[in-house]
């Protein structure tokens, strides 16, 4: 048997460690603490018309408000996607913005708000985007 070759030995090593690497926390300054942001983005376009801004106004107030009482953000984007038959869709969206603690109790509130979004608004897909962040509040 032929001994392993240490650069083989190095680059199997990053090779399986690149993605922890990847995505790790952000180094947090002193009086920060580690959070999860969360942008999610909702695309407005319905087989009916599209999510009227008193529409998009209820989903918060009745759906997110109560999932996320400490703060949220939220507003309009004109963007694009790729459906699932390859056409290109352009339209209007919502950006949600959440920043929270990243347990599974949120996990699961984002989940249920994104398939209630969908089944309500009868949307193809809701993308979801979440990064490591510092969190304070400066005084």
């Amino acid at each position: 048997m032929r001994p392993i070759h240490p650069v083989a030995c190095f680059l199997v090593v990053l090779h399986t460690t690149a993605g922890c690497l990847a995505t790790q926390s952000p180094v947090c300054l002193p009086g920060e603490r580690h959070a999860i942001m969360e942008s999610i983005y909702f695309g407005t376009a319905t087989p009916r018309g599209v999510v009227s801004p008193d529409e998009w106004a209820a989903f918060v107030n009745d759906t997110v408000t109560p999932a996320f009482p400490e703060g949220l953000t939220s507003w309009q984007a004109s963007g694009q996607w790729r459906k699932q038959n390859a056409s290109i869709e352009h339209e209007d969206s919502h950006i949600l913005q959440l920043i929270h603690e990243g347990n599974a109790v949120k996990n699961t509130a984002i989940q249920r708000l994104i398939s209630i979004y969908k089944q309500r608004f009868e949307q193809e897909a809701v993308m979801r985007v979440r990064s490591g962040a510092c969190l304070s509040f400066p005084q």
